[in-house]
């Protein structure tokens, strides 16, 4: 039997038609199954299940407060690397169910995952945004001054602050800094190297009477009563 060519195109038209109905609604399933982390899955930073679950442009799902606290270890100014598969992480989406969510752990936490979506959302608009933060990124740069673990005392953007400090204070034409002979950008230079150097002496400081106390706490828990 024969067929003619308008019986074979609709068809074929029916078929392709189903076929991209069949796509769509995989696209509209897999688009749901990633607004979700996955069920047999856990958080690769506490290996617990999610709290107030995100996911990372990357793909990878974490709990939101354990991402946000691994980018405190992390570089200032700059997003935190996925520690599935290192890639920088610009933008933190969380569990689209979250928003309905009334407890305020879970508000604090979307609230500072918005605020990291806004420091490394680029362009004018991010360089704007970290202006806005600059006593957070102050903050968390003074901190990791003072950790021993960190090997970074950024002695480079400090002594560019101290210099632009200088520049300023020179063009104000004040004169209440004595500088012994010295240019005031080798003061403010020194000063800079000095505060840097303290930060770090006040870490050890801290981090030895912590494991004093640690100890105490310790063999007063071993001796006996």
């Amino acid at each position: 039997m024969d067929v003619t060519t308008g019986e074979v195109l609709p068809v074929e038209a029916a078929a392709n038609a189903v076929v991209t109905v069949e796509e769509e609604q995989i696209q509209r399933d897999n688009g749901r199954e990633r607004e979700t982390p996955p069920e047999d899955d856990c958080c690769p930073i506490c290996f617990s299940s999610f709290t107030v679950p995100c996911r990372g442009n990357c793909g990878h799902w974490y709990c939101g407060s354990c991402i946000l606290q691994y980018w405190n270890y992390a570089a200032v100014s700059k997003p935190c690397k996925c520690p599935m598969c290192v890639r920088h992480i610009t933008t933190l989406l969380p569990e689209a169910s979250l928003q309905e969510r009334q407890e305020q752990e879970v508000k604090e936490v979307l609230a500072k995952i918005r605020r990291y979506n806004r420091l490394f959302v680029g362009g004018l608009t991010g360089f704007l945004q970290k202006f806005k933060e600059l006593p957070l990124l102050i903050k968390r740069m003074v901190w990791r001054m003072m950790d021993p673990d960190t090997n970074s005392m950024y002695f480079h953007e400090v002594r560019i602050f101290a210099m632009l400090m200088s520049t300023l204070y020179t063009a104000a034409e004040f004169s209440f800094i004595p500088t012994g002979g010295f240019r005031i950008v080798t003061v403010f230079d020194y000063g800079a190297i000095a505060m840097i150097l303290i930060l770090r002496v006040v870490g050890l400081y801290r981090r030895r009477r912590l494991a004093q106390r640690v100890r105490h706490i310790a063999a007063a828990e071993l001796e006996p009563e």
